[in-house]
């Protein structure tokens, strides 16, 4: 059995990308959340699958819970094969207006804790000549929107930092790739549509359609279990040769 640590994963896209690991029944998973009934979602899917689980609270903002985080699973499963960086947080608003600490939380947790954890799992994964490290970013680390200066900021930076670890894990047989996202409907962006409607003067009934949607050529959300099933590809043996790439999965929003 591998083990596949997914941060941010008992809630929305992280949800949904550890139950297509859990369907392999090919991995242990490490959940991580702030939900207060995280343990209780990381015991219903090891029920559901019949899989090995350990949930940690660590909080993106805090180094020191993340390394414990990595520490705590090396102890239990004695190593870390797959890192998914998946927690992220969003806020919408004119870059006049934009609050500092709206600013410093979202580079925060959407790039900063990725490099905490990457350089916690780094060495296991070079002394076993093996890891998977998947970032998700999103369709805004390859363009951009107005109003979301520090999330666009974040996602391009994160698919820097891919490009980076996958040119250094080369030799070690570590590979790390994005996954580009374009609207997922979660809980993240069913947050989004009141401030997206006061951002733009729209009722919250146009959001969707006129903002959200907009810039995708397919009028749809992206399922989470397409997200899950390329991530479970991206971290499989098979994947040796795919590295620093950044997948869009965006309903061609980037064909454009």
């Amino acid at each position: 059995m591998k083990t596949a640590l997914i941060t941010g994963s008992t809630s929305g896209i992280g949800l949904g990308i550890a139950r297509e690991f859990a369907k392999t029944k090919q991995y242990n998973i490490i959940f991580n959340g702030l939900e207060t009934n995280g343990q209780e979602i990381a015991d219903s899917i090891a029920k559901e699958f019949g899989i090995a689980i350990m949930f940690s609270p660590a909080n993106m903002l805090k180094p020191e819970e993340l390394r414990k985080m990595v520490s705590d699973a090396n102890a239990k499963f004695g190593s870390i094969d797959v890192l998914i960086n998946n927690a992220g947080i969003q806020f919408v608003s004119a870059v006049e207006d934009f609050p500092d600490e709206k600013w410093n939380a979202i580079i925060a947790i959407n790039l900063t804790s990725a490099f905490y954890l990457t350089k916690a799992v780094w060495k296991g994964m070079k002394e076993k000549k093996f890891g998977r490290i998947i970032n998700i970013a999103s369709a805004h680390g390859l363009v951009a929107s107005e109003f979301k200066s520090a999330y666009v900021a974040s996602k391009h930076g994160i698919v820097g930092f891919t490009k980076t670890i996958a040119l250094e894990g080369a030799p070690f047989n570590i590979n790390c790739n994005a996954i580009c996202p374009g609207y997922v409907k979660t809980p993240l962006v069913e947050k989004q549509i009141a401030d997206q409607a006061k951002t733009h003067n729209i009722p919250e009934s146009e959001v969707v359609s006129k903002i959200m949607l907009a810039k995708q050529a397919v009028k749809e959300f992206v399922p989470v279990e397409t997200l899950g099933q390329l991530a479970v590809l991206l971290a499989s043996d098979g994947a040796t040769t795919i590295t620093g790439t950044a997948i869009p999965v965006d309903g061609g929003w980037n064909a454009q």
